[in-house]
């Protein structure tokens, strides 16, 4: 079963800057693009930035100029850095992702079926 761990959330002052980090990991045959949400307590989830597999990327109108969205194909992880953090980014942060999982394998040919992964989340909380 493909998973998401995520890494890098903590306590930040105003105007600080934190990287999370998202690393995919199982039966990975292709993956999609790869994404941030954020939830704060008692607001919906909302997406912060998302990116896709060819490098084309998306951010959230009330963060845009303050983060950053990368990847390494590679490692199958995906980097959020965000910068002059705000006490209204406080939240939990979870990794998304939209993959082909590899469901069955002979060797020859590889049969496969798109699927939505959410990590648990890491709380990022800024304040002084």
């Amino acid at each position: 079963q493909v998973q998401l761990v995520e890494s890098g959330g903590g306590f930040v002052q105003p105007g600080g800057s934190l990287r999370l980090s998202c690393a995919a990991s199982g039966p990975i045959f292709n993956i999609h693009n790869m994404g941030w949400y954020r939830q704060a307590l008692g607001k919906q989830r909302e997406l912060v930035a998302s990116i896709t597999s060819s490098g084309i990327t998306d951010y959230a109108e009330s963060m845009k100029g303050r983060l950053t969205i990368s990847s390494d194909n590679d490692k199958k992880t995906v980097y959020l850095q965000m910068h002059s953090l705000k006490p209204e980014d406080t939240a939990d942060y979870c990794c998304n992702a939209d993959v082909a999982e590899v469901i069955a394998s002979d060797g020859d040919s590889v049969e496969y079926e798109d699927v939505e992964v959410w990590g648990q989340g890491t709380l990022v909380t800024v304040s002084s």
